[in-house]
């Protein structure tokens, strides 16, 4: 995990050799060796961080747990030595397809670290999951077993369940609500539901709702505020009741004449859901965000701004995912051949993305005193009032664990006075 904890470049794309532990052709083998080996479980792999999950909400308060969840796609399609790529919807859109459950305190939005991946391949679906995972044909699909695995889990939490508008299925929601999963999920605006005893679209819902949205506030009386990708506001809500009443449509896997996917209607029982209507106002007035949300929790249980609030963390898988790709570990130019050492490597990876995710949120001073040594040993240069990124963590930490590993075998004012001899320029003797 050290050997990946720095950022990543296209051009160099493996692990750090840190310089006391091999030579770097070593280091390279040694990684291939155990990312190549079949007695390495999966399942193994990701116990550190559901440990670390486990480990962060024994010390904390709260009865609820959330799991978010997404999907995101690693593309391969230059890597023709990957003979196993899975091609998504069309030859130029191949790769390996990622599916992440993520734990976040439910009380605060601190990201927790990944609980799953699942990995689908040409071949099928790999997954950490002790005894592996299903192939679906699609995401949603992917979910009932992973909520189901979630009381496995050991989180000492109920769980709900996070999700994006492309769960937004009558089908999957009555199967959820009868299993006993409690879930908030962001509807589709074209959805259909009675309501007030009306069938109507949801769009005409949240109309009528329009001179009922409040902005709550918190324990010292300030209005609810988050920070989005948007930027950052006051929380207004609104809610009402509505009901899923129309029968659910799933794809049959075959066509009609007309090349369309034929679809069949499975009828299900009147499902009561709260419609959770959350807007972010920035100090403007301009609406940087507006959600309808859709969830099976009891108003009794969790109140409309809480429900509103914890969508807005689910922005937290995404970082993640990107930490994993462009912004950190560049994990689209790997050069692993199979999805089996791909999906080991980056359980890896994550591990030591997690680690800088978690000093990221660290609100003791030691943290920021650190995040700033970082920093600076990073050569990275922030934004006007951003204290620290979790790309510039990684590059900075790299570099300090080289120096730890170095300064274990080495005098550091030898090596300084080498460097000022041979390199006056850049190391000019301060002595006088």
């Amino acid at each position: 995990m050290s050997e990946h904890a720095h950022t990543v470049n296209a051009a160099v794309t493996g692990l750090s050799a840190l310089p006391g532990a091999a030579q770097p052709f070593a280091a390279a083998r040694a990684m291939t060796r155990f990312l190549n080996h079949d007695d390495i479980p999966f399942h193994a792999l990701i116990e550190p961080a559901q440990d670390t999950a486990r480990a962060e909400l024994a010390g904390r308060t709260g009865r609820l747990v959330l799991i978010v969840h997404d999907w995101c796609m690693f593309n391969f399609n230059r890597h023709t030595s990957k003979h196993d790529r899975y091609i998504r919807s069309h030859e130029t859109d191949s790769g390996y397809e990622l599916g992440t459950a993520l734990a976040v305190d439910a009380e605060d939005g601190r990201p927790l670290g990944p609980m799953e991946f699942r990995l689908r391949t040409a071949e099928g679906m790999l997954s950490t999951r002790l005894g592996g995972a299903s192939s679906p044909p699609g995401h949603v699909d992917e979910l009932d077993d992973v909520m189901a695995a979630a009381a496995g889990w050991r989180l000492g939490r109920t769980s709900v369940h996070v999700i994006d508008r492309e769960a937004d299925s009558v089908g999957h929601y009555r199967r959820w609500h009868a299993a006993g999963h409690r879930f908030v999920v962001r509807a589709d605006r074209d959805r259909v539901v009675l309501h007030e005893g009306r069938e109507c679209a949801l769009a005409v819902v949240v109309a009528g709702l329009a001179g009922s949205f409040t902005a709550p506030r918190d324990a010292r009386g300030q209005p609810e505020i988050v920070t989005i990708q948007a930027g950052t506001g006051a929380v207004h809500v609104a809610e009402t009741e509505v009901v899923l009443h129309r029968p659910a449509r799933r794809h049959t896997g075959e066509r009609t004449a007309g090349g369309s996917k034929r679809q069949v209607e499975i009828s299900g029982p009147p499902l009561r859901l709260r419609l959770v209507v959350t807007r972010v106002i920035d100090e403007t007035g301009e609406v940087l965000a507006e959600w309808w949300l859709l969830t099976n929790l009891a108003a009794g249980d969790v109140d409309a701004a809480t429900i509103g609030r914890w969508y807005s963390w689910r922005w937290a898988i995404e970082s993640y995912h990107k930490l994993l790709k462009s912004s950190g570990m560049n994990a689209e130019q790997w050069q692993q051949e199979s999805g089996e050492a791909f999906l080991r490597r980056l359980c890896v990876a994550s591990m030591a993305c997690l680690t800088v995710w978690h000093l990221q949120r660290d609100e003791s001073p030691a943290a920021a005193r650190l995040r700033a040594i970082l920093v600076r040993l990073s050569g990275r240069q922030m934004r006007h009032g951003i204290e620290s990124t979790a790309p510039a963590l990684l590059a900075g930490l790299e570099r300090l664990l080289a120096i730890d590993d170095l300064m274990r075998v080495a005098d550091l004012d030898e090596i300084l006075d080498l460097a000022r001899r041979q390199l006056p320029r850049l190391f000019p003797d301060r002595s006088g």
